[in-house]
């Protein structure tokens, strides 16, 4: 408790920070932390983490709620592979699938209950949204804003519409400020980041902190193993500043750090931050006091058109700068709920080849999402596409002979990098674009947010010929192996090899195993020479590997000489040393 108070401090000043630290302490104090803190573990990750992410509706059945279908599912085709579920916003929501929330204290009751929750927690470790930015329009709360109930009267941020807020990033080409009229006849006008259903929370009311605290634990009393910090970067507005990554932001994951800290040490956070790498990890805070996961932003889209233009050389050149660590790590994913973000790959591709991924996005029927920039101009923001289409090379005339394999590259390379992965379960079942659900809709979104019924989608998946199939179980497969290596741990050394453009190569090691992991990146066999020399840090270092040695493949249990070792198109090759 005696880390809080200074945090507070810092946020709010001396005055404001002891009434802050006045409301919150008692709820952090009967907390009852017996049960979590028997449960603390040093050792934050394994290579065991491999998270899927879902709906709770994205699969259903007739007979029973959504919650309920995907816990059998998961059971049935997932345990000993995934060992987290990242179940995306369940609660009351009324827009943007869920993260316009109605009320963070229940569960939709449209997919099922709290005891489906906890019934899932059983079996697998769960991480809860914690939309902490912002709150439905349509909530209790919001209401109780605009009849200016006592204790919401600052609940929203209100400004003068003639402000000058022409430095606020924005992550949308929607207004940023939406007028409302209070219970007295006022108008006033309220900050909006998202859209005009998404009410930015006013964190300079201890009103406000003290309800965000009351959902912070009440998540860790349901079994939140992870809390993902929403849109986080946004969190704090001062006027006249871009209103984004604000240290007042980075003081407020320190404070939700900490207090998990406190309550239930084995809970972790993790930020999402739709911005360039640096930024990005900039929510590591020292190492030891923000978040110990940040979402790896830069991945997706580096690595489809690492994928589309069939050379490795950008990717191998970020991967470097990748940094391993005790306390923190990145959790690596390449499809989500969102569009694949293109911020990340500001300054690290020049415009025009980010402009020639743009194109190749719409030439397979996806669509394009803008920012609005300070000067007026737009640029991309994200596209809105499945990663399984993004993957596509084909065109009218011609099918894509190597579309799954491409698609099962790009997941090689997420499992084969230092972090913990998470597969958005539309990667995982080999979904493509979903234009229905566009067209019920109208949000570029929901072409990646495809509902599944589940009779159907098992009747594709056991079918061995299907498109379905030939994705699900040999990314299952690579999981399966990948949870039993050691040198795959998230906090394990690594070192990017450079061997041939067209190909990805790390070596993975630890004090148990030596590992290397190679995936062509082209449509062209490829012979390498595993035996050159490397220039690591500077120095030239003689290879581990010898020609005549003999290896065997993890993932097929294929061997063969390394002399003699060539990867087809798209191949991936995991092997110890």
């Amino acid at each position: 408790m005696n880390r809080i108070y200074p945090i507070l401090e810092k946020i709010y000043g001396k005055k404001k920070g002891k009434k802050a630290f006045s409301r919150i302490s008692p709820l952090i104090e009967n907390f009852d932390s017996k049960k979590r803190k028997k449960r603390k573990n040093s050792n934050l990750f394994s290579q065991e983490d491999v998270i899927l992410i879902t709906y709770g509706d994205s699969l259903s059945w007739t007979c029973e709620s959504g919650l309920t279908t995907l816990h059998k599912f998961a059971r049935r085709y997932l345990a000993k592979k995934f060992n987290a579920i990242h179940i995306l916003p369940f609660y009351p929501y009324s827009s943007d699938d869920g993260f316009s929330v109605i009320d963070f204290f229940k569960v939709n009751p449209d997919i099922g209950s709290w005891n489906d929750i906890q019934d899932m927690s059983q079996d697998f470790k769960l991480m809860f949204d914690f939309v902490a930015n912002h709150v439905s329009a349509k909530s209790q709360w919001f209401e109780n804003f605009i009849n200016q109930a006592p204790g919401f009267e600052n609940f929203a941020i209100t400004t003068d519409p003639e402000a000058d807020l022409s430095q606020v990033t924005r992550p949308r080409t929607l207004p940023l400020l939406t007028p409302f009229k209070l219970s007295d006849g006022r108008q006033v006008h309220v900050w909006t980041t998202f859209s005009a259903d998404q009410i930015d929370l006013n964190y300079k009311s201890l009103d406000v902190l003290e309800k965000m605290v009351e959902v912070l634990l009440f998540y860790l009393k349901k079994n939140a193993r992870i809390l993902r910090l929403d849109a986080i970067a946004y969190l704090w507005k001062e006027k006249g500043t871009v209103c984004i990554h604000l240290e007042q932001a980075h003081d407020v994951v320190r404070l939700f750090r900490t207090i998990c800290d406190c309550v239930s040490p084995d809970t972790l956070i993790l930020t999402e931050t739709n911005v360039p790498h640096d930024e990005n990890i900039s929510y590591f805070g020292n190492g030891q006091d923000e978040a110990q996961m940040v979402y790896n932003f830069t991945l997706p889209p580096l690595l489809i058109y690492t994928l589309l233009k069939a050379d490795a050389a950008a990717l191998s050149e970020w991967a470097k700068t990748l940094v391993s660590s005790p306390y923190n790590t990145f959790f690596n994913f390449t499809a989500s709920h969102d569009g694949i973000g293109v911020r990340p790959l500001e300054g690290m591709l020049p415009h025009e080849e980010i402009d020639l991924m743009v194109d190749k996005i719409k030439k397979n029927k996806g669509q394009v999402s803008y920012k609005k920039n300070p000067d007026g101009s737009k640029s991309p923001y994200e596209l809105n596409i499945t990663y399984i289409d993004a993957l596509y090379d084909g065109n009218d005339e011609n099918e894509d002979p190597f579309h799954i394999s491409r698609v099962l590259a790009s997941c090689a390379i997420q499992l084969a990098l230092c972090g913990v992965p998470g597969i958005y379960i539309n990667t995982l079942t080999g979904s493509r674009n979903w234009y229905e659900g566009v067209k019920k809709t109208k949000r570029a979104r929901t072409i990646n947010r495809e509902k599944h019924d589940v009779d159907r989608l098992m009747a594709e998946l056991e079918n061995p010929d299907s498109f379905r199939s030939k994705i699900f179980f040999p990314l299952l497969n690579m999981i399966k192996t990948r949870i039993k290596q050691p040198a795959f741990h998230p906090n394990a050394d690594f070192e990017i090899l450079d061997y041939d453009p067209r190909i990805f190569a790390i070596k993975r090691f630890c004090d148990k195993q030596i590992l290397l992991a190679l995936t062509n990146v082209s449509s062209e066999s490829v012979q390498p020479d595993l035996c050159k020399k490397q220039n690591l840090s500077g120095l030239e270092v003689k290879s581990e590997v010898k020609a005549e040695s003999e290896i065997t493949d993890l993932l097929t249990g294929s061997r063969s000489k390394i002399k003699a070792l060539t990867l087809k198109p798209y191949q991936s090759i995991w092997f110890t040393i």
